[in-house]
């Protein structure tokens, strides 16, 4: 079973994904049924984890921001570009736990178009040197290296 802490970090990552449109509102429920499973529990969390599939789409919208609020996480309006950051760490998380290859990590930034953030930048454009393998004269294993380096750094912030 999942630290509560553990289970905390997890509903914020899940719910930062949401926002910027990389998880689906029944990952969010999902992750609010795991927040309550290992000990957190609020009367938002509650009626967030009781949505079924069908109801999350419409209503975790509506039910995430005041579930997020009394666990003292921070909500991100679906489509803010307050959530792309977050999002980052999010994934980052994902590839360090092995639960994500680094070039996702690379094609997501990419996709996002880079961001105002650095580590963004860059990782979009190491995504082109996946592309670029055969040309550049590195291999799978280095750029996964680098993107590696750099969702620990990225993983890291605050």
């Amino acid at each position: 079973m999942m630290s509560t802490e553990a289970s905390a970090v997890a509903l914020q990552d899940c719910a930062a994904l949401w926002s910027v449109g990389e998880a689906p509102a029944s990952d969010v429920v999902d992750a609010a049924c795991d927040a309550l499973v290992a000990g957190l529990d609020t009367p938002g969390l509650r009626i967030l984890a009781a949505c079924t599939r069908a109801e999350a789409a419409c209503d975790v919208l509506d039910l995430l921001p005041p579930a997020l609020g009394e666990l003292g996480l921070v909500f991100y309006p679906f489509g803010s570009p307050e959530g792309v950051e977050p999002a980052a760490r999010a994934l980052a998380r994902r590839v360090l736990a092995g639960r994500s290859a680094p070039w996702n990590l690379t094609f997501w930034s990419h996709k996002r178009g880079g961001s105002e953030l650095p580590l963004l930048q860059r990782l979009a454009e190491l995504d082109e040197q996946y592309t670029l393998l055969e040309c550049s004269g590195r291999t799978v294993d280095e750029v996964d290296a680098e993107v590696t380096a750099m969702a620990r750094r990225l993983a890291a912030r605050p």
